[in-house]
Order: structure tokens, then C-alpha cells, then sequence
């Protein structure tokens, strides 16, 4: 799914966002979160992974935008 974050354009597939994010610890939640497998990550660190910006590139709702229509369930 083809999506612009940060006004870069990102074509991301959720199984890749899934593989991603594998071995990664979740840092702890204080505001939004997208559950990826069985873990709870805050939008901002996926979007930091997934991207390789700075998280202070993009802002959450942009990252859940994008993981919304991939089919992660965003809190």
C-alpha cells in the first residue's frame, strides 16, 4: 500500500511492517500504540523503524493512518 509519510512516499506491506518489528522491544506507551503480533508498540517507534526517519519527522496520526489500512488495530 502506497502512502506518504513525512511527505516521503513509502510503499509498505503489512507482513514486512511485521518482520520489521521482530526482535524489537517495545518501548513503554504514553500516547498512541498499534498492536503487532502480541506486543503493543508506540505508533511513533514503528514509524520510526518502518521509515528510517527521525521520529520527530512525522507526526503519530500519520503512522496510524498508514497502519490503519494495512490492518493493524491502532489504540
Amino acid at each position: 500500500m502506497r502512502c506518504v509519510i513525512a511527505r516521503f512516499p513509502f510503499d509498505l506491506i503489512k507482513t514486512e511492517v511485521q518482520d520489521a518489528m521482530k526482535g524489537i522491544t517495545p518501548e513503554p506507551v504514553t500516547g498512541d500504540s498499534v498492536l503487532i503480533g502480541r506486543r503493543h508498540y508506540p505508533v511513533k517507534q514503528v514509524g520510526e523503524v518502518i521509515t528510517r526517519q527521525d521520529r520527530r519527522d512525522f507526526t503519530a496520526g500519520e503512522v496510524t493512518r498508514a497502519l490503519t489500512r494495512l490492518g493493524f488495530t491502532c489504540h
